[in-house]
């Protein structure tokens, strides 16, 4: 089975990004199941409302992973229990709508989507993402691929939670730093990682937010200085590529990709 995964949407451009190089990568890299990261798709880029959902399913998304920002929208509150296709993080505390972790039909075999937010140098309060995900494993409907999104910021938090996973499930692709990762590695056990998996938005940007705020609050310490996203300009899509092998579960490989106006971006920077 071939698995499309792609990393934060941000904000309105992102979804555009997203939306016009999708079909094509579907078919050329011959995609079963697609996954994305939502939680920044909103205009502001602080969580997702019911279009925005909308909008990502209809591209041809399959599963719609959350982060940090699941309330982003406090609409969500009314939407989330009708959408099946949405995952929220498993482990928070304050929010007890939508699912955590999720099983799909894919062809012959069940595929199994889960959202984890990590605790290093994050802000929320979130039972342990270990055993949130043990619960999972031990009480919920078993499945031979099982993908997990990790939302965290810490690198070697995510690759310590894949690696105490390692053979129980598919794969561990972290998200919320929008930068992909040159760590992409296969454990011994055959569980995948990715310490980020990258972003879908504006690629003349801090992390798809416009330069001047990002610098104002960050340089100059203006807290009150307000991130905006840029509507037009190059647009950048990361994802990984998985292929799993349906009998056992384990990941065969996994390959990071970069595009930036839909071409393959091959480490090499132009103006």
């Amino acid at each position: 089975m071939r698995i499309l995964f792609f990393g934060d949407i941000v904000g309105k451009i992102g979804i555009e990004a997203l939306s016009s190089l999708l079909p094509s990568l579907v078919k050329r890299m011959e995609a079963d199941f697609v996954i994305a990261n939502g939680e920044n798709s909103s205009s502001n880029g602080m969580g997702m409302t019911e279009s925005d959902y909308n909008a990502i399913i209809d591209a041809g998304v399959d599963v719609v992973t959350l982060g940090n920002h699941y309330k982003g929208k406090r609409q969500i509150e009314y939407f989330i229990d009708d959408c099946e296709q949405l995952i929220r993080p498993l482990n928070v505390l304050d929010f007890d709508r939508g699912y955590g972790s999720s099983c799909y039909q894919v062809g012959d075999h069940l595929v199994r989507v889960t959202n984890i937010l990590g605790t290093a140098f994050m802000r929320e309060t979130v039972a342990n993402p270990m055993q949130s995900l043990l619960n999972v494993l031990n009480d919920e409907e078993k499945t031979l691929i099982h993908i997990v999104d990790y939302h965290a910021e810490s690198t070697s938090e995510k690759k310590a939670f894949a690696a105490f996973f390692d053979g129980k499930i598919s794969a561990v692709l972290g998200t919320h730093t929008h930068v992909q990762t040159n760590d992409a590695y296969i454990f011994p056990g055959g569980t995948a990682f990715l310490s980020d998996v990258g972003m879908c938005g504006a690629y003349d940007s801090v992390i798809g937010y416009e330069y001047t705020g990002v610098i104002d609050r960050s340089i100059f310490g203006m807290m009150d200085s307000r991130f905006s996203i840029p509507e037009t300009g190059r647009k950048v899509v990361s994802f990984v590529l998985m292929d799993i092998d349906e009998e056992t579960g384990s990941c065969r490989s996994i390959k990071p990709y970069t595009y930036i106006d839909g071409r393959n971006f091959d480490g090499q920077a132009n103006l």
